[in-house]
Parts: C-alpha cells; structure tokens; sequence
C-alpha cells in the first residue's frame, strides 16, 4: 500500500467548507460543511459518524475528488488536491485513493478476477501484473475461489469483499468506506468490520463513514459530526483497548 513518511499526515482539511446552490432563486444554499480541520495519521482507522445530513459523506465525496469544497484545503499525503483538474484528481484518486460503497458498484458483466484487476489496468498495470494483483487480494480476503464467477451470485458479504478487493487494487493511501455495513446483515457486518481490522493491523488507511454507534466502535478513533461540524459536544477522538486492535496501547495510532 502506498504509505506517507511518518510526520507526513495521511489526510489533511484545514478550514474546509462546502455550499450547494439552491436551484431556484427562493430556496436558499445549503451549507453542508462548515469549517472543518481534521488530520489523520497514517496506519489509523477513523470512524466519522453523525447523524444524517449531518454532512460526513459529503466530506467522503471531498476527500475522494469526486466533489471540489467550497473553501479550505485537503492534502493527501501531503499533496494538496485543491484546484487540480478533472485530469489530475483522476490520477489522484488512482494513487491515493480507494472506495468501499454500501451498495457495492460491482460491474455485473465482468467476472469477479475481472472486477478486481479494472482498477490496475486503468492505471497502466500489464493485465497479466493487474490479475496477479487481483488473485492476491481475492486470496487475502477469502473469495479467491470464485474469482471466475460473476458478482451476482455471490452473498452481500462476498460482494462488499470484492468491493474492498477492488478498492485495494493499486494499493491506495487511504481506504475509504462509506457505510460499508449498511447494505449487510449483522452477521455480514461483523466480517467487514474484522476485515478492516485485519487490513488496519496491517498498516493501511482507513476513513470510515458510519451513523452507527456499533459499527464506529471498531475504529481505534472516531470523529463526531453535527451540522456540517466536528462536533466539539462531544469526544473527538477515542482510543480503543488492545484488547480489540492485538497492539499496545502506546503502539496506536493517534
């Protein structure tokens, strides 16, 4: 995985904002962020949670590239990714970015192996090298054997573990999951989330959006939102026992 120097934050905002227009002259904007300065380390696993609306996947979408913020800055690895052009945050995304969606975005018509390597190969990897990488990935995470299959007969658990799969493909900076339990039942859930632990323990980036308190309680921090704010009511950060992370204490992430 592509991992920053040590002092070097994995993710930084600093006094980001974001407005969306109104589309008719007698509504008025709505002010989905509001000032929000956040840094995280690399290796940590951060849950953002809040309530809806309350504007974590907008943060989600800003950090990805998907969306520009209105004001304020956001460095990946130290690269700042404000005002790049729709060229340039592809490149960014392909480099530093991966995405676990709740609802998957698997491609249907592509085998499993298939859906893995897209990634690698859109990024310039040989397609021989991209399936190497994909089978690796589908091994680590327990559905190497229905590399051949189509996504569609897979359960949810085995499609949100294609999807992580995927979004490891070209090794990325952070790993991004927006609401990856929400689509799973419990037993479902669990997996992912032991899933993210092992990948954590492992050394990768994790940036979680959740508004569930269980789902939250397996990042090592979590960060509260309210209104298109850090939530300053409640703990920003909470570090968690190595009864749950197999680490010291003193070892964890801040």
């Amino acid at each position: 995985m592509s991992i920053p120097d040590e002092d070097t934050p994995a993710l930084r905002l600093l006094g980001v904002r974001k407005t969306f227009e109104a589309a008719d002259a007698d509504q008025v904007p709505v002010r989905a962020l509001r000032g929000i300065d956040l840094e995280i380390a690399p290796g940590a696993f951060v849950a953002i949670m809040g309530p809806s609306g309350c504007g974590k996947s907008t943060l989600l979408n800003l950090v990805a590239g998907l969306d520009a913020p209105t004001d304020g800055d956001i460095d990946i690895a130290g690269e700042p990714i404000a005002g790049l052009s729709d060229d340039d945050l592809a490149v960014m995304r392909r480099r530093h970015i991966g995405i676990v969606f709740q609802f998957f975005n698997l491609l249907e018509g592509m085998t499993v192996r298939e859906n893995v390597a897209l990634p690698a190969v859109v990024a310039g990897r040989s397609r021989s090298a991209a399936e190497s990488r994909a089978m690796d990935l589908l091994d680590l995470l327990g559905i190497a054997d229905k590399a051949s299959s189509s996504p569609g007969v897979l359960s949810g658990g085995q499609r949100q573990r294609l999807s992580i799969a995927r979004a490891l493909a070209n090794e990325p900076t952070l790993l991004l999951a927006d609401e990856p339990t929400g689509s799973l039942d419990s037993a479902g859930g669990l997996e992912i989330l032991e899933l993210f632990r092992r990948l954590h323990t492992g050394g990768q980036t994790i940036v979680m959006v959740t508004h569930d308190d269980e789902v939250a309680d397996s990042a090592e921090r979590i960060v509260h939102m309210k209104d298109g704010r850090i939530d300053d009511g409640r703990p920003e950060a909470a570090e968690r026992t190595d009864a749950v992370f197999g680490v010291l204490p003193e070892d964890a992430a801040p």
